[in-house]
């Protein structure tokens, strides 16, 4: 069936992404990422947080280049992409991305031909986004198949990530949402996160949906992998977050892409191009 996670010609384009910093985006990409490899899934992380991209920190890699150097025609995408000891493949940001709309033909149409042949490594794409409004942020969201929001039980988080599908919504017609709760006491400490997100969604988006996706407990053990430079995965297998994370993948993996949909990476960086226009 087109579009399913199973066809290998149309991996998956899933933004991760938050209202603000500070909520654990980049480890739950990164950890999801692992979780999904185990799962015989091929996963490539885009890292394209602009200006505060560490994925690579997280992997413990040092990647020799960039999205810049693809986007200048030095290198090829498989020149650039680095692969960790998990068999996780990344694409470095960089700054790479910092001026998209400045982009010359030229430079548009060597991204457009190098993402193509992402289908031949990747049956899922994670996009980790950076945090907020910026014009990148929402370029990315609006250019993947799927968008999933983390969110923390903090007030702001919960006030910032609402600001960020509001404009989602309201500028790009994103109307389906994924939210996944982080550094929660319970589940149904999340699902109060939850409650109140969706509420204001319902009374003042209209027809938006937001689909509880699961929550990540507070974990004094995924706490000591950040300070380590790891990833819960590597650090602390059996730990209740890294569990959490491993059910999280294997919903990720179960789904289907949603009709309308194209799920063909060839039309990602030229969705980009739209939005950013």
């Amino acid at each position: 069936m087109k579009g399913t996670s199973g066809d290998r010609s149309t991996p998956r384009v899933i933004a991760v992404t938050s209202g603000k910093g500070g909520v654990g985006k980049s480890h739950c990409v990164g950890s999801l990422a692992i979780a999904l490899t185990k799962l015989g899934k091929r996963v490539v992380i885009m890292d394209a947080d602009v200006g505060l991209a560490n994925i690579d920190i997280l992997f413990n890699v040092r990647p020799r280049y960039n999205i810049g150097h693809i986007i200048s025609g030095e290198k090829e995408l498989k020149e650039v992409m680095v692969t960790t000891k998990h068999g996780v493949k990344i694409i470095p940001g960089g700054s790479g991305f910092a001026n998209l709309t400045q982009l010359s033909d030229g430079e548009k149409l060597n991204l457009l031909s190098e993402f193509e042949t992402l289908a031949d490594v990747a049956d899922i794409v994670l996009v980790d986004t950076g945090a907020g409004i910026s014009s990148n942020v929402l370029y990315f969201n609006a250019a993947s198949d799927e968008n999933i929001v983390i969110a923390t039980r903090e007030p702001t988080s919960i006030t910032d990530a609402y600001a960020l599908m509001k404009v989602l919504a309201r500028d790009y017609g994103i109307r389906y949402f994924k939210l996944v709760i982080n550094m929660v006491n319970s589940e149904k400490e999340a699902k109060s996160v939850y409650a109140s997100l969706g509420g204001a969604m319902d009374r003042f988006l209209g027809n938006v949906v937001l689909e509880y996706y699961g929550y990540i407990p507070y974990d004094p053990q995924l706490q000591k992998a950040v300070l380590k430079r790891s990833t819960v995965f590597d650090y602390a297998p059996e730990s209740p977050s890294a569990t959490r994370i491993g059910a999280l993948a294997i919903k990720v993996a179960e789904s289907k892409i949603r009709p309308g949909s194209d799920g063909n990476i060839k039309f990602f960086m030229k969705r980009i191009f739209d939005a950013a226009r």
